[in-house]
């Protein structure tokens, strides 16, 4: 069997060993947090369904659960509260059960962290994880813990470029699934696994997923039509010995071997009609991979021709009267469009600096002071506390904001600039307004570019799509508050 078949295997046990939790009845708090539409919330809904599981003593459903929430930590970079989720839950483990009994939940909770330490690219460490998930495989005597050990096993070699090791180990669930022969239970892990690539935008994984697919479908499809043809040749051999031990009589004979042979012009009839039906999911298959490339690729140049066009625009622009609003419109916006390029395509390492919060907060309220409205209030609840941030983009989104609120503020009233530590990573700046708040259905489209046509002299709209790139960029986040209804209240979610 070929490295191409072991990675079918791979994907199977896969499967086969993940804590299942379809196989029990869910919680409500294992159903919201699945159905969480942001990663904080989900985390969140995650944490409180371990919880109440690990008090009701289902551990199955309590280490799954905390695994989830530990990873949905690592996401947003929260690794030292991931660790220190994992060790809580090691922790419930140890205090509802003992033995062979806590080794295969032990296991699980080890797993996350050697994926963990895969992501950070810690081979070391990784290595290390890998040791103990062998030593509680081998304690929890499971046959489904110790295949799962070998799908590990073969990811952490082929991450840390072993392949060697990730051949023999693929090798050895090679030889699994020739004892096994669940073809059509095979095929359809495949189709999980390029579905797994695509989910988790691993354009390498999908494109090898693939072109291993269509290997193993063809050889599968000899190991499949020998095992029919033996299957066939031993019904006749068994008919023809049962005939020859009742000594029936000739006509009875002539029958059974008619018989069998419409059955195998029927097999061969079927055979057919798979082939021809395996070659069109063939063609089929290469022809999506082919626009799967040609897609990204196009996305990438679309990218960099809106960029250029920008940028080769404005020495002609420059030339005209900057003091009309349509010439200065015209200016912004193609100023907008590079930075906005420049945000999504750029991978440099954001720059941070130790800010005091106070004199911060207050001197971006300065700013807009002589843009409000009569008899509007600006407030500043900012603690006496220093964070590192990246000034310059955290300036710029605040006072964008801001400078909205103030356009968008009456006369009387009122415009706040908040400053709160959510936890010793997390902080938050909120901005909220008693304007005329923004239409329910406007707010998802509000950080999208180039959604419709506008009047560039009103405005391009790139403005908080900017904002939004540069939260990101910066490990964070930004989004409209739902639940905030006399106005409009925006907050700014940054992870240190």
């Amino acid at each position: 069997m070929n490295k191409k078949v072991s990675i079918l295997v791979l994907s199977l046990s896969l499967c086969c060993t993940s804590i299942n939790a379809q196989e029990v009845q869910k919680s409500d708090l294992q159903k919201k947090a699945e159905a969480a539409q942001t990663v904080p919330a989900a985390r969140y809904e995650y944490i409180r369904a371990y919880e109440d599981y690990a008090g009701k003593g289902q551990l199955q459903q309590a280490v799954e659960c905390g695994a989830k929430a530990a990873s949905l930590y690592s996401k947003d970079g929260l690794h030292k509260e991931a660790f220190e989720l994992l060790r809580g839950i090691d922790q419930t483990i140890n205090s509802k059960v003992q033995g062979v009994s806590a080794a295969g939940f032990h296991y699980y909770v080890t797993k996350e962290r050697l994926q963990m330490y895969m992501k950070f690219r810690k081979p070391d460490s990784a290595k290390e994880q890998l040791k103990v998930m062998e030593t509680l495989a081998n304690t929890s005597n499971d046959e489904k813990v110790k295949d799962d050990l070998l799908y590990s096993k073969a990811i952490y070699y082929y991450t840390f470029g072993l392949n060697a090791q990730g051949d023999a180990v693929f090798k050895e669930m090679a030889n699994k699934l020739t004892a096994s022969k669940e073809y059509d239970k095979v095929d359809e892990v495949y189709k999980q696994l390029i579905a797994n690539g695509r989910k988790s935008n691993n354009a390498n994984m999908v494109a090898q997923s693939y072109s291993n697919y269509i290997a193993w479908k063809d050889s599968t499809n000899a190991l499949k039509h020998a095992d029919e043809i033996a299957g066939l040749k031993k019904q006749i051999a068994d008919n023809e010995a049962a005939i020859e031990e009742k000594d029936s009589s000739l006509t009875t004979r002539w029958v059974i071997i008619v018989g069998l042979l419409i059955l195998a012009g029927a097999l061969a009839a079927a055979l057919v009609v798979g082939g021809v039906i395996l070659l069109r999911f063939i063609l089929q298959t290469r022809k999506q991979k082919k626009i799967i490339n040609l897609e990204k690729d196009n996305n990438a140049l679309k990218a960099k021709f809106i960029s250029n066009i920008s940028a080769q625009l404005d020495p002609t622009l420059e030339k005209l009267d900057s003091t009309k609003p349509e010439v200065k419109a015209l200016l912004n916006f193609s100023e907008h469009i590079q930075t906005l390029s420049q945000l999504e395509n750029s991978s440099d390492e954001i720059e941070k600096e130790d800010v005091q919060i106070p004199p911060f907060c207050e001197g971006l309220m300065d700013q807009i002071r002589d843009k409000v409205k009569q008899d509007v209030t600006l407030k500043v609840n900012a603690p006496k506390m220093t964070m590192e941030m990246n000034k310059e983009y955290v300036s710029h989104i605040l006072l964008h904001l801001l400078t909205n609120a103030a356009e968008y503020t009456p006369e009387g009233g009122t415009i706040w600039l908040e400053y709160k530590k959510r936890s010793a990573h997390t902080h938050q700046f909120i901005i909220s307004d008693t304007g005329c708040g923004i239409p329910e259905e406007k707010r998802e489209d509000i950080f999208k570019p180039f959604l419709e046509i506008r009047d560039l002299t009103k405005g391009d709209g790139l403005g908080l799509p900017i904002c939004k790139q540069m939260a990101l960029k910066m490990n964070g986040d930004l989004e409209i508050d739902p639940e905030f209804t006399k106005g409009t209240r925006f907050v700014l979610d940054l992870h240190s």
